[in-house]
């Protein structure tokens, strides 16, 4: 019977940091969508601006 005992203790231990990582986890993730889309809203302005200047792999820079 103890030994049913500590091993619950032990389960219930690792739910809990599951369940703890898994929350800090959707944190982490609901941060890096905020910036994604303001990095999207900073672009889509920047190219309505037309200032973009992104160089492109296949394009040469101006200087050539």
């Amino acid at each position: 019977m103890q030994h049913l005992e500590e091993q619950i203790a032990h389960l219930t231990k690792t739910v809990d940091e599951l369940s703890a990582e898994t929350a800090r986890q959707q944190d982490e993730i609901d941060r890096l969508t905020r910036k994604v889309e303001m990095l999207m809203q900073r672009e889509a302005a920047r190219e309505q601006e037309g200032t973009g200047g992104v160089v492109l792999g296949d394009e040469r820079p101006p200087h050539y």
